[in-house]
Order: structure tokens, then sequence, then C-alpha cells
């Protein structure tokens, strides 16, 4: 049996900027999991996940490929790691088993209701790395990162891949998103060998180390978002409102160029105050492309944040999920926390979560 874990992701700043290549975001691994298994199966291979326990996928190979019982399945995901993975153990000649492969998740609520952690690409690069256990593929973090940007790039078509970036990573990173045209023209370009032995144009992972004094909170709102439908909605107004829509690509830059230096110079007081400028910066982007970043109780957990000395923002497409706060440790964190849970915030205890080489 072999299992491995990948974990989510909260955006700390640059969200819908680093859509665009080079632009960079701040992005934070999580200690909350997607954990893959695979155990040797004889004729029949089965992908099974405690989300989807009715749609439980059962397979066979034949003359090398996948063939399902069953198509019409919510693990796009999952199908599109295998293929990039299988593709990669291809060029290394290794012979492809059968296997099942199990998914368990602590990226949603009990209830099944997504907290906006990137449980999509968490899935992706959990079945990766546990394939790539499997078949005994050499894979690196750099790797990791491409073979699991592929596959969901595969699937969802478009976002930055930032969420796949922390966790592969981890902890706390400066991400600056790769050229999404240049891959749909590398793939038909080069062989996938080279694809992955290539320099991406634009990829930047810079990890960081936050200040001693700083702490992260994560509030949820309850309310499921969908990324992808929002991203979509801001790259249809961006040509509509060009020059709104290059003043926000600026101020984003600037703002996160000092907000790294920030981290880099272990000054709090600094990032708390580009948080709160990214804040601004992201409501401006509001009000040109109509897309609602902001909710009532995300503006609510903003205030209520800054009310106790503290600086807060959505975190990633916002429309709802999760916003986060910085503050000093010194500060009362827990009268804070009361205050949210009085206004149906409700506080999630993760903490960030490093990973190992």
């Amino acid at each position: 049996m072999i299992s491995v874990k990948a974990p989510g992701k909260l955006y700390i700043a640059g969200e819908y900027a680093v859509v665009e290549t080079g632009f960079p975001a701040i992005i934070v691994a999580l200690d909350q999991f997607v954990t893959v298994s695979i155990q040797t199966a004889d004729q029949i291979g089965s992908i099974v996940s405690a989300q989807y326990q009715e749609n439980s996928i059962y397979w066979r190979r034949e003359d090398g490929e996948m063939v399902f019982d069953n198509r019409d399945n919510p693990f796009h995901y999952i199908l599109s790691a295998i293929k990039v993975t299988e593709d990669y153990a291809k060029i290394l000649k290794q012979p492809l088993g059968i296997y099942h492969l199990t998914v368990e998740s602590d990226l949603d609520s009990a209830d099944g209701r997504k907290y906006g952690l990137g449980s999509s690409a968490a899935v992706t690069v959990a079945t990766i790395k546990a394939l790539c256990k499997f078949y005994h593929l050499p894979v690196d973090h750099n790797r990791l990162f491409k073979l699991a940007a592929i596959a969901h790039f595969d699937v969802q078509g478009n976002g930055s891949l930032g969420d796949i970036a922390a966790s592969v990573y981890g902890g706390w990173i400066a991400y600056r998103s790769f050229d999404r045209d240049w891959l749909k023209l590398a793939r038909k370009t080069y062989s996938f060998a080279d694809l992955l032995d290539q320099k991406w144009p634009g990829l930047e992972v810079e990890l960081l180390t936050p200040p001693e004094n700083l702490k992260l909170l994560v509030g949820w709102t309850g309310s499921p978002a969908s990324t992808s439908h929002l991203v979509d909605r801001v790259a249809l107004n961006k040509a509509k409102q060009h020059a709104d829509y290059q003043a926000f690509l600026a101020n984003s830059q600037a703002c996160l160029k000092r907000m790294i230096n920030g981290f880099r110079n272990q000054d709090l007081t600094a990032i708390q105050q580009e948080l709160t400028t990214n804040r601004q910066i992201l409501n401006e982007l509001d009000s040109f492309t109509h897309v609602h970043i902001e909710t009532p109780l995300l503006k609510t957990l903003c205030d209520l944040a800054e009310k106790h000395g503290g600086a807060a923002k959505t975190s990633g497409a916002g429309g709802g999920d999760c916003g986060i706060a910085l503050i000093d440790k010194t500060k009362d964190i827990d009268a804070l926390i009361d205050d949210w849970q009085n206004h149906q915030i409700t506080p999630l205890a993760f903490n960030v979560h490093t990973v190992e080489e």
C-alpha cells in the first residue's frame, strides 16, 4: 500500500492579477490534506473517493490504455493526473500496472461544502505523487509541479496554477505564473520529455519566511464560490475595460513587490499595510468587473479583523469561501474569533504546512 498526501492552500494576496504571466501572488499551504492511496490490483482496478461513493470507477487495461466501465464521473482531475503520470512512466519505459486508487479529503466541511482550499489541485498533486511512488519514477518538486500543472490545466483550462504550486512546495510562497499560451503551443511542439526539462517562461516560485510575530487567521463564510467562473468573468471584462484592467495589474504588481519585501525584511507592519492595500485594489477591480469579490459577510470578516488590530481581505477569487487576517500574535486573538462567530463567520483552526524535500 502506497499512501501520500498533498496540502490545500489559501491565497494571501495577488489574486486575479496572478493569472497574467509573471504577475506575483503570495500563497500559503495549509495542514488540511488530500490523501491518495494506491494498492496493486489483479484484473480490475478502481478509483474510489469518500466524497463520491456512489460514483466509484472500475477499470481494466487494454493494449496499455485505461478502459472504464462507467464514463460519466466526477473524477476528471484524478483521471488527468493518471494520464499525465503514465505518459511520464512510458517515457522511462516503466510497465503500467493495475491498481486500486483511494482518495480521502480534509478540504471540505463535514456536510460536503468546499472551504475553497484548492481541493482539485491537491488531489491532482497527491495522485501524481502516489503514482510516481507506485511506478518508481524520479520526481522532485519542480517536476511534480510541471506534471500537476499540465494535468490540472488540461481539465480547467484557466487559472494561474498557483494552488498547484502551494500544494507542491508548501509553506509560504511568492508565485509568478508561467505563460499558459506557451504551454498550449509547447505541448504540440515538444516531446513530453522535453516539455518537462524546459524552463517554463514566466514561472517563478520563491519560498518566504513569515515574521515570528505573524499569525494567520482564517474565517469561512459558509458560502462556496466557483473560481473558474469568477476568473472567466474578469477575463470577459478586461478587454472592455482595458485601461482600468492595466491599472489594476500595475497596482497589484507594485503592492505584491512591497509585500514580498516585507517578508524578506521580517516586517509585519509592512505586510499588513500591503494586505490592506491589496484589499482596496481588488475592490477597485470589482467596481468595473462587477464579479462581487467581497460579499457582505466577507466585508464584515475584514472589518472586524481591522477593529481588533489585524489586516484582512478575501482569499482567492472571493464571492464566498474564506477570508484571511494577518495579526500580531500578541493581540487579543480570542476576542476577534468570538466577534467572527457572533457574526456567523466560522473560524477555521488551520495552520501553515511546510513540505519536506
